[in-house]
Formats: C-alpha cells, sequence, structure tokens
C-alpha cells in the first residue's frame, strides 16, 4: 500500500527552459495550452512566465533564492537601516547615562 501523503518533488525549470517555453509559445502559431502540454507542464505556470517576461525584462526568472536587481537592493537597504537605528539607540542610551550630574 503507498502511503497516502507522500509528498510529490516539485519540478524546477531553468532560466534556459522557461525563455524557449515562452518564446514557443508567442511564435508558430501554437497556443498556450498546445505548447504547455507538449513541454509536460500546465497551461497556468507557462502563463505565469509569459506575464513574468512582459512584468521584469530586465531581470527574468531569477529563481532558486536570487533577488532581483531591485529587491536585492531593497534587501540591503532594510539591513543597513536596521544597523544605523541600532547604533543610535546605543548612542542615545550612552548620551544619558553621561549626561547624569555625579552625585
Amino acid at each position: 500500500m503507498e502511503e497516502k501523503n507522500k509528498k510529490k518533488s516539485r519540478r524546477r525549470f531553468d532560466s534556459d527552459f522557461k525563455s524557449e517555453a515562452v518564446r514557443l509559445s508567442m511564435e508558430g502559431g501554437k497556443s498556450v495550452a498546445s505548447v504547455a502540454k507538449g513541454l509536460g507542464i500546465h497551461e497556468n505556470l507557462l502563463h505565469k512566465w509569459r506575464k513574468q517576461l512582459f512584468d521584469k525584462t530586465h531581470e527574468i526568472f531569477p529563481g532558486q533564492g536570487r533577488l532581483s536587481p531591485r529587491d536585492n537592493e531593497l534587501y540591503k537597504l532594510r539591513k543597513e537601516l536596521a544597523r544605523v537605528k541600532m547604533e543610535r539607540d546605543i548612542l542615545k542610551k550612552a548620551v544619558a547615562i553621561f549626561s547624569k550630574k555625579p552625585e
């Protein structure tokens, strides 16, 4: 007997495969559904890749934990902001300690 809750491994596609699939769906007069079926992927996935291509032409399909340049810059800025806030809080505490009158 097979286990009911057996997890399926998720298929991963590299950016070359995605780009080629999108190109095939846009050329040759075939429908998105027929191209997707021929490649063995779901039609919605191919629609998603096409949308990504048109929305983010500068960084298509970053994948595997790599961020787009915009998201990477945002991540770095947030990290720097957190560091600067921590330094500010430390300086505030130092000022409070040194500004107390000695008894």
